[in-house]
């Protein structure tokens, strides 16, 4: 019997390609903010910081979408997809991350939330600049438990048929 989910698999692997290189991103921008202090390159690490949730966040609906059947609906549905990743599903699936990274990418998920809805002269940089330094071990993080996840994955595909 084959799961049929093994092309998660790539898709996920290749969004964690992209992540790799926002967060490089953002971490040279924010060296160029630092030593420049011109708020361009500051407002190019908010916007990299966006696309560094945005990207996880776009593997939990594929993982969803893929693996559950359905992706939350209602106001909260990001939240909750942020949960849902964290939870074990009986019968269906381990948690894809802890409850721990769930917690840090709740910080990114928020800060995703204030760009999109402030002006970028707006932001803080400080609070910008702290997220940047916390981004690769965030990452670090998140590749580690979907590498554990895409195992599991890897091994429904290879439960013998019984039939």
């Amino acid at each position: 019997m084959t799961s049929g989910f093994l092309p998660l698999v790539g898709r996920i692997e290749q969004s964690l390609e992209d992540l790799e290189a926002i967060v490089s991103r953002a971490e040279a921008l924010a060296d160029r903010y630092r030593s420049s202090l011109d708020d361009g390159y500051l407002d190019g690490v908010a916007l990299n910081l966006h696309a560094f949730y945005s990207a996880i966040e776009k593997i939990f609906e594929d993982t969803a979408r893929t693996v559950e059947a359905g992706v939350p609906s209602g106001p909260d549905w990001h939240r909750d997809l942020l949960i849902q990743m964290s939870a074990e599903i009986p019968g269906t699936r381990p948690p894809v991350i802890s409850r721990d990274t769930r917690l840090v990418l709740d910080e990114f998920r928020g800060f995703r939330h204030v760009v999109r809805s402030i002006y970028t002269f707006n932001l803080h940089a400080d609070r910008v600049l702290e997220l940047t330094t916390r981004a690769h071990a965030c990452l670090s993080s998140v590749r580690d438990e979907l590498h554990i996840f895409i195992d599991f994955i890897v091994s429904l595909d290879k439960v013998p048929d019984n039939y």
